[in-house]
């Protein structure tokens, strides 16, 4: 059955992923000399070439970069869309959340911080009216506060992030903080709900690893940077365990020091299945980026026609987006390619 409903998505993803960039492409592209010839190589590549095909000298800013990678981001997303059933569009939609409150987050850094720049959402309109629980493109010409929260108002994220307005000392943290809880326990809870048994088995596979390491990170980040308790650091993780089980949790909020913080990590499945010699001190970050780049990229190639193989997509393209703004932001700041792909190689 599986073989079946999922043939033609899992061609046309095969065909869409001959087209993203390997990695001796990001070599090359981090060896541009500057910022529009990295541009005039993005052209040259059959995911951007009419994408990037209209960009000239004037337009090479990182806002207006990074836009059209977005485009290409929901053009694919979009295509993906059209080849898929019912059921695996229950998933997209799904997982459309994502980008939804990617646009929520930015628009909101944006009025807390005062920055007078507005976001120009126009090229998505056609996408997000198709897909958007709310009116990003109107929420994106928010000036303030009280104009944000009012293009949120009748929907899930006004609840959300009412409340908070009303608190002199909340600040950006504490709102993105909220929408990823919402957006973690939102999906954790209903991806149950639309998928069958062995497709949550897969999604599990991939979004409880992913979960997992997000609360590592913050629990490193609480304890190196803000020496938090571990009270308070409880109050900041996402309330859902795959293999980081609660005893793992407890004890490396309640580690004393880093030292006792990476010899607890050193026994949990993370240590002993992806660094039984873990030796070092990692970086948590990379961790993250390491060992969910293996798993994801294990999923799509050892269940091709199943749900892992929409998931897995959307996950690498992504990625792809974010390491070719980081190399065009690398070559802006005049760093060596060496040293941009060794900042790629963290994501």
């Amino acid at each position: 059955m599986s073989l079946i409903s999922y043939s033609a998505i899992t061609t046309k993803i095969r065909a869409m992923q001959s087209r993203l960039i390997s990695d001796e492409q990001l070599q090359v592209l981090a060896g541009s000399e500057d910022v529009c010839s990295a541009a005039d190589f993005l052209k040259q590549q059959p995911a951007y070439a009419d994408i990037f095909s209209d960009l000239d000298d004037t337009r090479l800013h990182r806002a207006n970069i990074e836009q059209l990678l977005t485009l290409s981001e929901y053009r694919d997303f979009a295509k993906l869309y059209r080849f898929s059933n019912v059921s695996q569009r229950r998933f997209l939609d799904l997982y459309f959340m994502q980008y939804e409150i990617d646009v929520v987050k930015q628009v909101l850094r944006n009025v807390l911080s005062r920055q007078k720049t507005v976001l120009n959402l126009s090229i998505f309109r056609d996408f997000f009216n198709r897909h958007a629980s709310i009116d990003l493109v109107a929420l994106s010409q928010s000036e303030n506060l009280t104009d944000f929260l009012a293009h949120l108002e009748g929907s899930a994220y006004y609840n959300l992030l009412a409340p908070l307005s009303g608190q002199n000392h909340a600040a950006l943290f504490d709102y993105e903080m909220a929408l990823d809880l919402y957006y973690f326990k939102t999906i954790w809870k209903i991806k149950n709900k639309i998928l069958s048994r062995n497709e949550q088995k897969l999604l599990d596979a991939c979004f409880g690893c992913r979960l997992d390491l997000l609360n590592l990170q913050w629990i490193y980040r609480a304890k190196k940077y803000y020496r938090l308790a571990p009270s308070d650091i409880y109050a900041l993780l996402i309330p859902v365990n795959y293999k980081l089980c609660s005893t793992d949790i407890s004890r490396l909020a309640e580690a004393p020091g880093m030292e006792e913080f990476f010899a607890v990590l050193k026994g949990t499945w993370y240590g002993s299945t992806h660094y039984p010699d873990l030796n070092e001190k990692p970086d948590p970050e990379l961790l993250y980026h390491e060992i969910l780049n293996r798993i994801y990229a294990n999923a799509g190639r050892r269940h091709p026609y199943s749900i892992a193989i929409l998931d897995s997509y959307l996950f690498l393209k992504k990625r792809e987006k974010r390491r070719i703004i980081t190399i065009l932001e690398g070559i802006r700041y005049g760093l060596s390619s060496g040293e941009i792909l060794a900042l790629t190689a963290k994501q």
